[in-house]
């Protein structure tokens, strides 16, 4: 129903992310809830659907059952570094590097301007407290 309304109803809070910038429900899917399930199978436990290409409608193949974590990773607004051949965002570098997701953003922020090089290979230094 959320992905229904958010792309048909102009009043909806998220339509102008949605509906208002093109983005639609397939006709098989909003004809037939069984035909959705068909095709997507039913929902697991603490999964949402979520757009692969977030340029693209809610249809077969363009979709897939994804966790909060995932979705959220997959935002158009979310900060993508290139480094050694990878894309990841900061919050997956962060993971990755063990350095903490404030200290990649001051890093790679409009202070510091570190090179992606940099703010990921860069140690993190102790401070002992006072």
């Amino acid at each position: 129903m959320g992905m229904l309304e958010r792309c048909s109803r102009t009043n909806h809070p998220a339509f102008h992310r949605y509906g208002g910038r093109g983005i639609t429900v397939c006709q098989r899917w909003r004809e037939s809830f069984w035909a959705f399930v068909e095709d997507m199978g039913e929902r697991p436990a603490g999964a949402s659907i979520e757009r692969i290409d977030n340029d693209k409608g809610y249809e077969p193949g363009n979709c897939k059952w994804a966790t909060s974590k995932e979705q959220q990773r997959n935002r158009c607004n979310n900060r993508r570094i290139e480094f050694n051949g990878q894309t990841r965002t900061m919050a997956e570098w962060s993971e990755v590097t063990g350095i903490k997701l404030s200290a990649l953003k001051n890093r790679l922020g409009s202070r510091l301007k570190w090179s992606p090089e940099r703010a990921l290979t860069t140690p993190v230094e102790y401070r002992k407290p006072r």
